[in-house]
């Protein structure tokens, strides 16, 4: 809605008289709102989209047009788009009631049109889209997704809803084994490597363990976590009975990781925090 004011001039006998200021209020007929089912992403991740369009006039409203910029911005001399709409994804809802899908541009921008909102009605637009490689990951990051509903017969409404990234860890784990051939009774090395592709450190609050039963068992075991030696029962346990090893939960922590942009492509790039832990044993045959 809008305020505004008149105000008249009385001229006579070469004077010059004002009136009193007026004010009104100017409603507006549609109002939109826009909200992100989950409002945080991660890379690869999906987001679902909600635009209402409310109509408090007594006649309906069709042929409106939205645009959505799938959260485009500028780097360098280029947009770069973060996000890309999942085909087939969009449902149209009028009052509630689940109607034929608009006409779709993928873009970007993303397009959605031939949407009606009827006299006193609600026209929902619900869609989902996926966070690219342009999508920015640290903690601090948003992405500002803005959305423009217009036709001939309205000023243009926009409506902006903002994401920001997961703020957790995310890890795994890739498992090597020095040497692949061993005589028996040789030394084998164990070597576990935990990416963390996150950008939130893993901590002991996180009780991070790994496990393993190793075939064959190992004996005389020798640990280290990041090139410092375990002891058992403090940091780890095993059986060399079973050849059940596992660590103790909270040992084991792994650094955020860090990204860098690419100055020419504008693509986000994960460099992974990692930790390593190694077990070595003598095999037991």
């Amino acid at each position: 809605m809008a305020i505004f004011t008149n105000q008249a001039t009385l001229t006579y006998n070469g004077n010059v008289v004002n009136s009193n200021i007026t004010t009104g209020e100017l409603m507006e007929v549609l109002s939109a709102t826009k909200i992100a089912v989950l409002e945080s992403y991660s890379r690869g991740s999906d987001v679902t989209y909600a635009i209402n369009i409310v109509n408090s006039a007594a006649t309906a409203y069709s042929g409106l047009t939205i645009t959505d910029n799938l959260g485009a911005y500028t780097f360098n001399t280029t947009t770069l788009v973060p996000m890309d709409y999942v085909a087939d994804s969009v449902r149209y809802y009028v009052n509630g009631v689940l109607q034929a899908s608009p006409a779709v541009t993928a873009g970007p921008p993303l397009v959605f049109s031939g949407i009606t909102v009827p006299a006193g009605g609600v026209a929902t637009i619900l869609y989902v889209a996926r966070a690219n490689q342009f999508a920015p990951l640290d903690q601090t990051d948003t992405i500002n997704n803005t959305a423009t509903i217009g036709s001939p017969e309205i000023s243009d409404i926009t409506v902006t809803e903002s994401i920001s990234p997961e703020n957790q860890a995310e890890l795994n784990i890739i498992k090597t084994m020095s040497p692949t051939t061993i005589t028996e009774n040789g030394r084998l090395t164990y070597t576990f490597t935990i990416q963390n592709t996150g950008n939130t450190e893993a901590t002991v609050t996180d009780a991070v363990s790994v496990s393993d039963i190793f075939n064959p068992i190992l004996t005389d075991l020798s640990v280290t976590f990041n090139d410092t030696s375990w002891v058992s029962p403090t940091n780890y346990t095993y059986s060399e009975t079973t050849g059940a090893f596992s660590t103790v939960a909270g040992q084991i922590t792994a650094p955020a990781a860090t990204y860098t942009q690419d100055p020419t492509t504008g693509d986000w790039i994960i460099e992974p925090g990692i930790s390593v832990l190694t077990v070595t044993g003598t095999i037991n045959v």
